[in-house]
């Protein structure tokens, strides 16, 4: 057996098992990006679930944590009253909601009970059919004292594009404050869900966010799977290597045999000629009289 396989210690064989250890360590680190995505896939669904549906607590309360939310804080509920900024209105752009893209309309609010002014999302605008820069309405928010219900979102991060007039690219607290010159809580915004008086028209409401995990620890076993095809596919070409060289080894000796009687007929042939040749010389003598009365009769 040993010596069967002992093919598998040439360079060749040596350097597709490397390449069999290599394939395998980055469908290790591949398999593991996967579990690391679904590891945050269930930290958002923890946080939905556990902040989207509570009962909302008074702005005061939750002042510090809209100054600088922690990564569970996001979906948290607040109730605040106090009155929109509607003259400081801006257009997030590039909006995704079940399945178009359109505009998130983010008003400055300023809460009553702190002098707090917070960017608050009202919801989302689509397009206007014949326009792809502007929305198709843009609803203006409540006059006087408003009472609204929402859910802190983290501050987006600053997003190096450009945006028309009104709108921006992102909504980056920092930047809007900048922009529209307010002194703006900057760690979060806030994502409405309802606000008293309610108007005639309003944006649309967000999607509730999914619960679904994704597909991420079935493409991570998939990469797993992968990495050990690998070795059982150097496996199987070692395997049918042996039994080819089997095959080669049982077929010499056949092979070697009828070299060998080639090389006699050859010379018999020869010597048959020779004898011709000195026969027709007269030169026939008993000795190839004899010879040839053994190939005749003993069939050689």
């Amino acid at each position: 057996m040993r010596q069967r396989y002992a093919f598998l210690l040439s360079p060749t064989w040596l350097g597709w098992l490397t390449v069999c250890v290599i394939f395998a360590v980055a469908c290790f680190f591949l398999g593991q990006w996967q579990l690391d995505r679904r590891e945050a896939a269930l930290e958002e669904i923890n946080r939905v679930v556990q902040n989207y549906d509570q009962d909302p607590a008074p702005y005061a309360q939750l002042r510090e944590v809209f100054a600088d939310p922690a990564a569970e804080d996001e979906w948290t509920v607040v109730s605040m009253r106090g009155e929109y900024l509607p003259e400081h209105q801006r257009l997030a752009r590039n909006r995704g909601h079940a399945g178009q893209v359109g505009y998130e309309q983010v008003v400055p609010f300023r809460e009553e009970s702190t002098g707090d002014v917070l960017a608050v999302s009202r919801g989302w605008l689509p397009t206007a059919s014949d326009d792809g820069s502007r929305p198709a309405f843009d609803p203006a928010p409540p006059d006087g004292a408003v009472e609204v219900v929402a859910r802190l979102k983290p501050a987006e991060p600053q997003i190096d594009r450009g945006a028309p007039e009104g709108q921006i690219a992102s909504i980056d607290v920092e930047a809007l404050s900048a922009e529209l010159e307010l002194d703006m809580v900057a760690g979060s915004y806030a994502l409405m869900a309802e606000e008293s008086p309610q108007p005639a028209e309003a944006p649309y409401q967000l999607a509730r966010p999914s619960l679904d995990e994704g597909p991420h620890l079935s493409y991570s076993l998939q990469w797993v799977a992968f990495g050990l095809l690998g070795f059982v596919g150097w496996g199987y070409a070692a395997r049918v290597h042996a039994r080819t060289r089997d095959v080669e080894q049982l077929d010499a000796p056949a092979a070697h045999t009828e070299a060998a009687a080639s090389r006699l007929a050859r010379q018999d042939r020869l010597r048959a000629a020779q004898r011709l040749r000195r026969q027709q010389a007269g030169k026939y003598s008993d000795e190839d009289a004899e010879d040839a009365w053994v190939e005749q009769n003993l069939g050689r």
